[in-house]
């Protein structure tokens, strides 16, 4: 949505997120025609990552598409070990009652 309403490329973008900025807010520091004294946003957002970094790009630029599918598939992978992980603990739950009610 920032991307296109601020005319940004997937560099910007990554280079706005590894900054810690809010994409959704970058409305808030872009250049509005009545602001003559901002740089325009894509300009800020180099000037800021090169004095946070100390280089002009990252090192690797990944689509924003990309960066999304990859945060999808982390997430769904993350639900399936936790899934995974309460399945044991309920078995092993299940194991002490019934070694307990045994055990009287």
């Amino acid at each position: 949505m920032a991307q296109k309403k601020h005319h940004l490329s997937d560099k910007h973008v990554q280079m706005a997120r590894e900054l810690g900025l809010n994409p959704d807010k970058l409305g808030k520091i872009d250049n509005h025609k009545q602001e003559t004294w901002k740089a325009p946003l894509p300009q800020f957002i180099e000037e800021i990552y090169y004095k946070r970094f100390k280089r002009e790009t990252p090192e690797t630029v990944k689509p924003l598409k990309q960066i999304m599918a990859e945060q999808e598939k982390k997430k769904k992978e993350q639900k399936k070990a936790k899934e995974e992980r309460r399945k044991l603990h309920n078995e092993d739950t299940d194991n002490s009652v019934v070694n307990i009610q045994s055990g009287d």
